[in-house]
């Protein structure tokens, strides 16, 4: 009987270490996806993956022979009401020539929306090397029922990109934006600027 007592103690006792070691591992699984999430933003940041563009803080003081052709495309998510398209479907430039272009924007929907970007290069290798000066993208948007605005983007392609050879034979990048919908924006929306200026309007 004494024996029967112990073996049900101690295996009560390794059950409950089996809990709390699921428990801890469950929450530490937990944690990482959250963690996940920031670190891989960052990731995609630094390395271009994905087709993560850079942010650049001044343009490139390097401007080589070899021209880059840059397509641009723009697409709303069925959930915000605005029409969105670039104002321009391509320019042709220099690596490391700065452009200015812009998207043009429209809330078809009755009431005021915000609405934030996602965006991406194609192919995702030329991301690393595609930066952006100013973009509308930084910063969520706000239009009145029936307000358009036209939303500028400045921008250069590092001319590093022509040492690659996995993108030596690149001839064109493909610049895409999303727009989706902001419920509840988590900070008040900047005012929009005035269209910076840009050393090459294309």
């Amino acid at each position: 009987m004494v024996s029967n007592a112990r073996n049900t103690q101690e295996l009560s006792k390794s059950n409950r270490k089996v809990a709390v070691v699921c428990a801890s591992v469950f929450v530490c699984m937990i944690g990482a996806a959250y963690a996940a999430v920031p670190l891989y933003n960052l990731f995609c940041s630094v390395t271009g993956f994905g087709g993560t563009t850079q942010v650049a803080e001044a343009a490139s003081d390097v401007v080589i022979d070899r021209t880059i052709t840059v397509r641009f495309d723009g697409n709303v998510n069925h959930e915000l009401s605005w029409k969105f398209k670039p104002g321009q479907r391509s320019v042709t430039m220099r690596m490391g020539e700065t452009a200015q272009i812009h998207y043009e924007a429209t809330n078809t929907g009755s009431k005021t929306t915000v609405g934030t970007s996602t965006f991406n290069v194609s192919p995702p290798t030329a991301g690393i090397y595609f930066n952006k000066l100013e973009c509308f993208c930084f910063t969520e948007q706000a239009l009145k029922a029936g307000e358009s605005v036209e939303m500028p983007v400045v921008f250069f392609v590092d001319p590093d990109m022509d040492k690659d050879p996995e993108l030596k034979h690149v001839k064109e990048i493909t610049l895409s934006y999303t727009f989706f919908p902001v419920e509840q924006p988590e900070r008040p929306v900047a005012a929009r600027a005035e269209k910076p200026e840009a050393e090459t309007k294309l």
